[in-house]
C-alpha cells in the first residue's frame, strides 16, 4: 500500500519530532569532570569516596584531525 503525498509529510513531522524532543539539554560531562562530580556528590551524601579521579592527559594532534 502506498502512502500519498500529505500522509508522508505528516509521518516525517512527526517522526522528526520525536527525534528532536531526545537528548540532554546540557554541555556534555568529560569523564574527569563526571568522576570528580561523583565525587563530590559522595562526600555531600556521606558515602563512602570512589577513588580520586587522574587529571586528563593533554590532547595531542592526531595528522587527520583536519578532516574531521
Amino acid at each position: 500500500m502506498a502512502l500519498n503525498g500529505p500522509v508522508r509529510a505528516v509521518m516525517l513531522v512527526a517522526m522528526l519530532a520525536a527525534v528532536a524532543g531526545c537528548g540532554r539539554k546540557a554541555d556534555l560531562d568529560t569523564p574527569y569532570q563526571a568522576r570528580v562530580d561523583a565525587r563530590e556528590a559522595a562526600r555531600k551524601a556521606g558515602e563512602p569516596l570512589p577513588p580520586e579521579p587522574e587529571e586528563p592527559v593533554a590532547d595531542r594532534p592526531f595528522i587527520l584531525d583536519g578532516l574531521l
